[in-house]
């Protein structure tokens, strides 16, 4: 099985490129993020006649998580148990499904925008939920995984230059601590192998040829329990789809799994 994590950035904007990408890598089962579309305008016709089925969280904000799956979609669930509102509502930020035998989460973290701000609190008692409703599978014998744009990036590793994030959101000692709790839990960071260079960074902003100069940061994540973690045959970051017009700030990590879909 090939299951695969994608912040697109607009589904809508990224659509005949997101219909190409998943044509040509034979993915089974897709983790997307940041949508920006209401349940109503998502393509689930067009992903349809590719033979995905689809399930979505969106409001038609800048937010919104789906699943694509090929090899069946069951159990769905949306939202957050548990999550802390924002502003007063509880924004789409997580959908949790079965696909084949495996138990996947999409999920869009919180940015925290500034270390002072009400939204970096908001996405560390983010984090503090995520850690709760997965404690479950996590601990089960049955693959499970979450996956998405955590905006963190894991160790000084996982960013170009560490220097420049000094005070930041995304690398912050809270942030990492969160994604230790995880670990904690019982998942591990499959780290994919980068296709160019030395490190597989997922995020490279627009602005300041940050792509062609790869300056880059690893926030694009998959966190699986061990009966996953044990399955995964190849992780790696396709790069490739960073690159040309009308592509996405994010590249999507592939992971392929030896496990038989049921």
């Amino acid at each position: 099985m090939r299951i695969a994590t994608y912040n697109v950035n607009s589904i809508t904007a990224r659509l005949p490129r997101l219909l190409a990408w998943l044509e040509s890598s034979g993915t089974d089962v897709l983790c997307v993020q940041e949508t920006k579309c209401s349940v109503e305008q998502f393509p689930a016709a067009e992903l349809r006649e590719l033979g995905y089925e689809s399930a979505v969280h969106a409001t038609g904000r800048w937010n919104g998580v789906a699943l694509l799956s090929r090899v069946g979609l069951e159990d769905v669930v949306t939202g957050l148990p548990g999550g802390p509102d924002y502003e007063g509502v509880q924004e789409p930020r997580a959908i949790s499904a079965t696909c084949g035998g495996v138990r996947v989460w999409s999920v869009y973290v919180p940015n925290g925008r500034e270390v002072e701000h009400d939204h970096y609190g908001y996405k560390l008692n983010w984090f503090g939920a995520l850690t709760t409703a997965i404690a479950e599978d996590a601990a089960g014998p049955r693959p499970f995984a979450v996956l998405g744009d955590f905006n963190v990036a894991p160790t000084d590793e996982d960013v170009y230059d560490p220097a420049v994030f000094a005070g930041l959101t995304h690398v912050t000692p809270a942030e990492r601590a969160a994604l230790e709790a995880l670990r904690v839990a019982g998942l591990t960071d499959v780290v994919p192998r980068a296709l160019k260079y030395d490190r597989p960074y997922t995020f490279w902003d627009y602005r300041q040829l940050a792509f062609p100069k790869n300056r880059g940061m690893r926030i694009d994540l998959v966190y699986g329990n061990e009966p996953f973690a044990k399955a995964v045959k190849d992780a790696y970051v396709d790069r490739e789809e960073r690159k040309g017009k009308g592509a996405s700030d994010h590249a999507p990590v592939v992971v392929d799994l030896d496990v038989q879909t049921a």
